[in-house]
């Protein structure tokens, strides 16, 4: 019985030994595995470095270029300025309640008059179905709701009343 228990105890430690190196292969192969992926990683991390640093190709520009209108502030509108005017209107329905909506004015700002006073005023024109419209507005007024620049014309002059004469020329256009 003696010698079966040694026996039993000698295979025993030799399937430790086994186990044990089965473990040590497996952890060398997780080991190995993980540096593989790691290297296949940055051999990515590398390719796309390399993809940043290349210059991007331009895009060709498209002739109708759709501009994004900013807002600004009253104080900041200068004639040759295509602009839109955005002004609260308060009507009342048909059956007496008030109701307000807004309505925009959109055209070229032909003078400003005031400077920075409060009652600084500026002046819009459109042609509107073949008809010359303008209206003056104070820069103080309060159902003035926003203001949204469109682009700029080149002008040398601070009043463009010349426009109002039928100029013929093409007017061009700053951003």
């Amino acid at each position: 019985m003696s010698e079966d228990k040694a026996k039993n105890s000698q295979k025993e430690e030799k399937n430790n030994q086994t186990e044990d190196v089965k473990e040590e292969k497996k952890s060398n192969d997780n080991i190995e595995k993980a540096s593989e992926k790691k290297a296949e990683k940055t051999s990515k991390e590398v390719k796309n470095s390399e993809k940043e640093e290349k210059p991007a190709k331009k895009k060709k520009k498209s002739k109708t270029k759709v501009n994004q209108p900013t807002i600004i502030s009253p104080y900041d509108v200068k004639a040759g300025m295509v602009i839109r005017l955005w002004q609260k209107i308060k009507e009342k329905t048909p059956k007496g309640e008030d109701k307000e909506r807004l309505q925009y004015f959109e055209g070229t700002v032909l003078a400003r008059r005031g400077g920075s006073e409060p009652g600084a005023t500026i002046t819009i024109r459109k042609i509107s179905h073949g008809v010359g419209v303008e209206k003056i507005f104070p820069l103080a007024l309060p159902t003035i709701d926003k203001i949204e620049f469109l682009h700029k014309i080149k002008t040398r002059r601070a009043k463009l009343f010349y426009l109002k004469r039928g100029y013929k020329k093409r007017l061009k256009k700053i951003s």
